[in-house]
This record gives C-alpha cells, sequence and structure tokens, in this order.
C-alpha cells in the first residue's frame, strides 16, 4: 500500500503555533521547518517521539571481489560481531542518544551465534552475486530482502517507535550506491563514484572502470526494481523497504548517508511520497551524497565530513528532533511570556 501524501490542513495552525514563540519570527531556522514537519507527519500541535530506533542491516557483495574496496570482504562479518559485542561507533551513539539499536544479517557471509530481539537473522542469501559477470540479486531474493525491512519496521513501531533510523555495514556498498544515483539520477558515473572507506588515488581510478562496465552491462534496464536487482545489495533493498513501510506507518524516517540515501531514491522511484517523512541527518564526505541531496531538494540537518555509514549520521541528529519537539511543545508563546511582539 503506498504511502499517503501529508495532509497539510494543519500547517496553518502550526506555523501560527512556532511563529509566535518568543523569538523573532525564522530565529530558530532549520529547527522550525523540522517542529512543521514531525507536527505534520503526526497531525498534532504537541508531537512526541517515542522509542525511537535505529535499524542497522548486514550484506555481503560480489563486487568486493573487484578491488572497489579499501577492505577486504570479510570486515563485514569482523563488524557485525563488533555490533553484537556493542563496539562500534553506532553502539556508542545510540547509547549516548537514548536510541535503541536493531542489527539485522540480512546477507553476510558467514553465520553468527548470537540471537537476541536486537540481533535479527533474516539471512536471504550470504551476499549478492558479482554484478560485473550477472545481475546482483535475483527478483524474489531482493523482494524478500525489502520484505526483511518491512518487518522490522513494523516489528518496532509495535514496541511503540514512531521514530526510526535507517544503518547499514557492507563492503563494496558504495560501489551499488554510486551505480543505483547514476542511473536513477541520470548523472554521470564519475560524479556519483567517490572513495569509499578510503580509496588511493589509483584504487579510485580502478573502481570507476569496473563501476563504468558494470553500467554499460545493464544500460537496458531502466525500471527501479530492475536496477536494484542488477547493481543493489540485499541491505540496501532492504533498507528501502523499510523506508516504504515506515511511510506507510507515517513514522518519522532519519535518512544516513550516501548508502541510506542510496535507498531513499530507490524507494522514491516506488513511491514519491516516501519523502514526506524523511529527515535527512546530515551532508556526508563522499562525494555523490551531496549531489543525491541536492536532487531531493533535501536541506541536512548536519555536515561533519562523516563517512562511515552505520546509521552514525542519524544517531548523531536525533537530539536535534528532540529540540525541535521540545520548542513546539515547551517554549512560550510572546502572549504566555506577556512579552509585546514585534509591530
Amino acid at each position: 500500500m503506498p504511502a499517503l501524501p501529508l495532509d497539510r490542513s494543519r500547517e496553518p495552525r502550526l506555523r501560527y503555533l512556532i511563529d509566535h514563540k518568543t523569538k523573532p519570527l525564522g530565529a530558530l531556522g532549520q529547527l522550525e521547518a523540522l517542529a512543521l514537519q514531525i507536527g505534520l507527519i503526526q497531525q498534532t500541535e504537541t508531537p512526541a517521539l517515542t522509542q525511537p530506533h535505529l535499524l542497522v542491516f548486514a550484506a555481503d557483495h560480489g563486487i568486493a571481489a573487484e578491488g572497489v574496496s579499501a577492505y577486504p570482504a570479510e570486515v563485514t562479518y569482523q563488524m557485525v560481531q563488533n555490533f553484537i559485542n556493542g563496539g562500534a561507533a553506532i553502539n556508542v551513539f545510540c547509547r549516548q542518544q537514548g536510541l535503541s539499536l536493531v542489527v539485522c544479517d540480512v546477507g553476510v557471509r558467514g553465520t553468527f551465534e548470537h540471537n537476541t530481539p536486537e540481533f535479527v537473522k533474516f539471512k536471504v542469501q550470504p551476499g549478492t552475486r558479482n554484478m560485473c559477470h550477472e545481475p546482483a540479486l535475483s527478483i524474489d531474493d531482493c523482494e524478500a530482502a525489502m520484505d526483511a525491512g518491512r518487518m522490522l519496521v513494523d516489528g518496532v513501531q509495535h514496541r511503540g517507535c514512531n521514530t526510526v533510523g535507517f544503518g547499514e555495514m557492507g563492503i563494496g556498498n558504495t560501489s551499488s550506491a554510486a551505480l543505483l544515483m547514476h542511473r536513477l539520477l541520470n548523472l554521470p558515473l564519475a560524479q556519483c563514484v567517490g572513495r569509499g572507506t578510503g580509496l588511493t588515488d589509483a584504487q579510485l581510478a580502478h573502481k570507476l572502470t569496473v563501476l563504468q562496465a558494470v553500467a554499460d552491462r545493464y544500460a537496458h534496464f531502466t525500471k527501479p526494481m530492475e536496477l536494484l536487482c542488477a547493481m543493489g545489495g540485499l541491505e540496501i533493498a532492504a533498507i528501502a523497504g523499510g523506508m516504504l513501510r515506515a511511510a506507510e506507518n507515517q513514522m518519522v524516517i532519519l535518512v544516513d548517508g550516501f548508502i541510506a540515501t542510496a535507498a531513499l531514491l530507490v524507494a522514491r522511484a516506488l513511491d514519491p511520497a516516501v519523502l514526506d517523512y524523511c529527515v535527512f541527518s546530515h551532508q556526508s564526505a563522499e562525494q555523490g551524497h551531496r549531489l543525491m541531496l541536492d536532487a531531493l531538494n533535501a536541506r541536512p540537518l548536519l555536515h561533519l565530513d562523516l563517512r562511515l555509514g552505520e546509521g552514525t549520521g542519524c544517531a548523531l541528529a536525533y537530539p536535534l528532533l528532540q529540540s525541535a519537539v521540545a520548542m513546539l511543545n515547551e517554549m512560550a508563546s510572546f502572549e504566555q511570556a506577556g512579552i509585546s511582539e514585534k509591530p
């Protein structure tokens, strides 16, 4: 079921409340736009952020065999184990901000013994195929990964969550993201391909050569699901499915960096209304992310030169959502405070 576009009938009242707080008009900048958006998503003048969650999807990529990443493929498995042990950046930031973290193995090569509500096993298959030689995913595998995202979102909503961010882990996934960006935004591939986890100039040139061959191989594909199957990843498909379901459920969606925004490009192509529910947490240091944000007319909350993924930008930006909601709910109006307004 597609998401409902935002009902904007409350917008005049919300704008009135924001504009008459004890401040000059527009003085809280993006926080005012954020408060308005959250009020419209929740269809209330007194919004609340309840049981916020960060969902991290992990999967391996067959194209990693082509040397497109600075790290070996086994790092995906090792980093997921780090998530489970609580030692990654996203663990630290979620603990700091009071966010519940759920990690999902949707396609990692290797088996995890751990099994808790905070670590979900939904392995569609152990990584994608090498898209240099064949499509990365079958349509069945792609849809199964999207269903994993949908089910996790439904699960956390059942726990009372109305605000959800999405993160990822997968060596080689900047290659998939760049290719999807190239095709879905019709931008030159060289503008979409970046250094990922820290490629040298020579490694970056090699990555571009490999990805150009992939782009040429699937140049005849045009539909979003065709592109996702040919050049995507299991974690990217899961995030796209999760975003679509979160919008259907009228939840606030926190969008992370380059990979998560590539997943959003797929979700938007399938249902444009998803954008109404998205808050863009940051602009990453990956060169294509700014162009993605520009294409979506998005204003990111932070610009910290992050390029880690994992949903770290979502966790760092979350306090700004709390501030926006607190401003709307708790800040006095001129009338309440007995302060004269500007004539």
